[in-house]
């Protein structure tokens, strides 16, 4: 288990006889009142390690100021680093403080600063994210330009801004996302989840967000910390939520902190570049090698995302103490957490703990990117009797995408084939201790856009939104599927088009609907209408789920409650099919109505109705 810290705000001035020096430390802030009362400081300037004298330090601490404790000086091999374990009293006062190490010309002036905490936590931020939710992701970078002036920064390695490929920065940021917030509501969205927002100041590739190099700073090309502020704001007064994307595996290789470590055990280190095998068997696999343990976790991503060593505890203090910093800081309500399974468990377990002691209402899900129903399930809370058991709320459902929507719509029904596959991933749900914490999609930025994933055919494409909307689970959206954006991951640049409407002179607009063609504007409002209808329907958001064996292609299934039933069809033929209500009486049984949710239009339940190929019915059921 890793001890967790807190931290507070600190500057700090080093006086020399002839000139300062700036000194970093991390966290750059931090509050008082916090349930821990551990922080641990990061201070980083050259040889500052030899700068502070040795203290030596009773073992009941040394007081440092009023509320203030300093418990432990902790030395690294690099002396450009020194960390403090400080004790924050529970009675402490908001407010600046100052305390010195020194004397004379060697004195060392600390300034530090411990905030007021945010009002509200789990009702007005740290809410969590729940099956209740619709979760809409973008990429800042290819949203909308809502700020010409920060589209490039002097001195910042990747000056590109290009458009016209698919791997240079376009100019997207979160002036853009604010000032479209209101059509995301609009079209049903409750919850936003970005790309990460985080620095990446790397020379190339910098557009998607996953190769930080300062923690601490907001990327200043989407609009920095101000705009991220700002944006947190204007979600929560419009009662949406936000997600922030973790990235606790691994940084870029330009981190300060990879530049110039800490100590040789910061990162995994290995004779020569050795990458992650991508496999996740043979951490749960009891005959498996521990050179393929080794490799799963501890391999690198790329030559350009060096792996953090969260075996160190000064590594993982860090990482949690940034995760607690973000959701006060930033005001955040739930986690996606990046390429979950090659991280330290163990450590993942402390943090995902260390986030909800101090905020209860917060949730996380974790990427999973796994072959197999009791493979993910092993990263999750689960019902599996294993060495290892995860305390992960929930995870992205690869499963019911990959051997599920999916098959259901491209391949030939069969026993075991096309929807029959669906069925069969939603009946292995016995494995998570709550399926409805997994996060559902048909597409994200590093998967073929669905729209073309289904070769383009609209009914197929309107079927999966379906499917989306009325399945179990948390439904996540993939920007401008709503109006048909397509491409295939051949590279990955292709899926991470600009969004229509998001720049000046956009020949078309999703936004307004201007240029738009009718099939893109029948799907924008398919999604709009079934969305938020969902917004409304208990059934859809909270209620059981109970699914029929799949027959010849046609796919029924309810979801319902004391209060509603709803009644989810699916023609995954390629051929017209008769649906007879009488055929799910366990169900339907005392409903004499079905009332197209999309039109109003009312069925009787003791006649059958006929349903097109690879189409769909959502029908709320009445007395």
């Amino acid at each position: 288990m890793y001890k967790l810290f807190a931290s507070f705000f600190i500057c700090i001035v080093y006086c020399l006889p002839l000139s300062a020096q700036t000194i970093d430390v991390y966290p750059t802030h931090w509050w008082a009142g916090m349930k821990n009362p551990d922080l641990q400081l990061m201070i980083h300037s050259p040889d500052i390690a030899d700068r502070i004298p040795v203290i030596k330090i009773s073992e009941a601490g040394m007081q440092l100021s009023a509320g203030i404790t300093l418990k432990k000086i902790e030395r690294v091999e690099n002396s450009n680093y020194i960390f403090f374990d400080l004790v924050i009293d529970k009675d402490a006062e908001p407010g600046k403080r100052v305390f010195s190490f020194g004397e004379g010309k060697k004195k060392v002036s600390i300034n530090y600063e411990l905030k007021e905490r945010r009002q509200g936590n789990g009702t007005a931020y740290a809410q969590g994210v729940t099956s209740s939710d619709f979760i809409y992701l973008l990429m800042p970078d290819r949203f909308s330009n809502g700020d010409t002036t920060n589209d490039r920064i002097a001195g910042m390695k990747d000056q590109s801004l290009n458009r016209d490929s698919i791997f240079l920065r376009h100019g997207g940021d979160l002036q853009g996302v604010i000032n479209h917030l209101d059509y995301l509501k609009d079209m049903g969205i409750t919850t936003l989840w970005m790309t990460p927002v985080i620095e990446n100041d790397m020379p190339d590739r910098t557009e998607h967000g996953y190769a930080f190099t300062n923690h601490y700073k907001i990327e200043p090309r989407i609009g920095g910390e101000k705009a991220y502020l700002q944006l947190s704001d204007e979600l929560h007064k419009r009662g949406m939520k936000l997600i922030q994307d973790a990235v606790y595996n691994h940084v870029g290789l330009y981190d300060f902190f990879v530049q110039d470590m800490p100590s040789k055990d910061w990162l995994h280190q290995w004779p020569q570049f050795t990458q992650t095998s991508y496999r996740e068997q043979p951490l749960f696999d009891p005959h498996a090698a521990e050179s393929d343990k080794k490799r799963s976790s501890d391999g690198w991503f790329t030559q350009q995302m060096p792996d953090l060593n969260q075996s160190n505890p000064l590594v993982a203090n860090f990482l949690i103490q940034h995760a607690i910093y973000s959701v006060e800081e930033f005001g955040v309500d739930g986690w996606r957490i990046d390429t979950y399974i090659y991280n330290d468990l163990e450590f993942m377990n402390s943090c995902n703990k260390a986030l909800t002691d101090e905020y209860p209402h917060i949730t996380m899900f974790g990427e999973a990117w796994v072959h197999g129903a009791a493979n993910e399930a092993y990263f999750a809370e689960n019902n599996i009797s294993t060495p290892f058991k995860s305390n992960l709320q929930g995870i992205t459902d690869f499963q019911c995408l990959f051997y599920g929507i999916q098959p259901a719509m491209n391949e030939a029904f069969g026993w075991t084939d096309g929807v029959n596959k669906l069925y069969t991933t939603l009946s292995n749900d016995f494995l998570y201790k709550d399926p409805t914490r997994n996060v559902i999609f048909l597409d994200n930025h590093d998967l073929g856009r669905w729209y073309s994933v289904v070769n383009e055919n609209l009914q197929k494409d309107k079927t999966g939104f379906v499917w989306l909307l009325t399945c179990r689970g948390i439904p996540q959206m993939y920007y401008g599927d709503e109006v048909l954006m397509k491409g295939v991951t051949n590279p990955d640049g292709w899926v991470r088009l600009d969004f229509p409407g998001g720049w000046n002179g956009d020949s078309a607009n999703a936004f307004t609907g201007k240029n738009l063609n009718a099939d893109q504007l029948s799907v924008q409002s398919l999604i709009k209408t079934l969305a938020n209808f969902r917004k409304n329907s208990s059934a859809l958001k909270t209620g059981k789920l109970m699914q029929y064996l799949p027959v010849d292609g046609l796919y029924v299934y309810f979801r319902y409650d004391e209060n509603q039933t709803i009644m989810i069809v699916l023609n995954t033929s390629d051929k017209q099919q008769t649906v007879d209500f009488s055929k799910y009486a366990e169900r339907t049984s005392g409903f004499t109505n079905a009332v197209n949710v999309f039109d109003n239009t009312t069925n009787v339940t003791s006649a059958p109705i006929t349903l097109e190929a690879n189409t769909s019915l959502v029908l709320e059921l009445k007395k």
